[in-house]
């Protein structure tokens, strides 16, 4: 069974020294955990050309911050919610419309995994069909799927909601808090998601720091 990892996690597109996709072959599914690193940390992910990205992480822990700064055309519901905001009227509830929205997001992350191109994909963390679909679609094209994880305090994400204006239910925070807490649970102990083939960890200050995901021929 052939094994797909992260090729490089720092500029040199080395980890401890030792090539990434080397120790991928050797090790088998990846978790690499950057949560400390601070500045010290690596400033572009690199990944297989043709592989999946998801990034997943609670409600204003900086999923799309990341996506926006780092990965170039990134699939993101935000983006396509606030396109539809701007051409409804101010005084429609989004409730009325949300479900076109995430028909317009889902039709648009099917046609990029149907054209075989690499990826970067917000995950909420509470739609695990999510993360199937795009493994499923991995296996499809013979490429990995790959688990970014940002493991944010829930008082760093309220206020990261605080200051883009727009927050969640206290019950759907609840509910993600339980889906990304088992996420981390799963990945300190060397469990990735069904259908991954590597995890990366990062806190609010190495997400900060990683300027570029990107995709290249192994």
């Amino acid at each position: 069974m052939r094994r797909f990892g992260v090729l490089a996690l720092t500029g040199t597109g080395a980890v401890d020294g030792v090539p990434a996709a080397r120790r991928a072959c050797a090790e088998g599914p990846l978790v690499r955990d950057l949560r400390g690193r601070g500045p010290h940390g690596p400033q572009w992910l690199g990944f297989a050309e043709g592989d999946i990205v998801v990034v997943s992480g609670l409600p204003g822990g900086g999923k799309s911050t990341l996506i926006k700064r780092a990965a170039d055309g990134g699939i993101d519901s935000q983006d396509v919610r606030e396109r539809w905001e701007r051409r409804m009227p101010r005084a429609l509830p989004y409730a009325v419309y949300r479900p076109l929205v995430r028909c317009a997001h889902y039709w648009g992350l099917w046609r990029t995994l149907r054209s075989g191109a690499s990826a970067v994909v917000h995950d909420c963390g509470t739609q695990t069909w999510v993360r199937a679909l795009l493994a499923a679609a991995a296996r499809r094209r013979g490429r990995g799927l790959h688990l970014l994880l940002l493991d944010t305090t829930p008082e760093e994400a309220l206020a990261g909601q605080a200051a883009r204006g727009r927050g969640v239910s206290a019950y759907a925070f609840a509910r993600h808090r339980g889906a990304v807490a088992r996420l981390l649970r799963d990945a300190e102990a060397g469990r990735l998601p069904a259908g991954c083939t590597s995890a990366v960890l990062l806190d609010r200050g190495s997400a900060a720091r990683v300027t570029r995901i990107a995709f290249r021929r192994p």
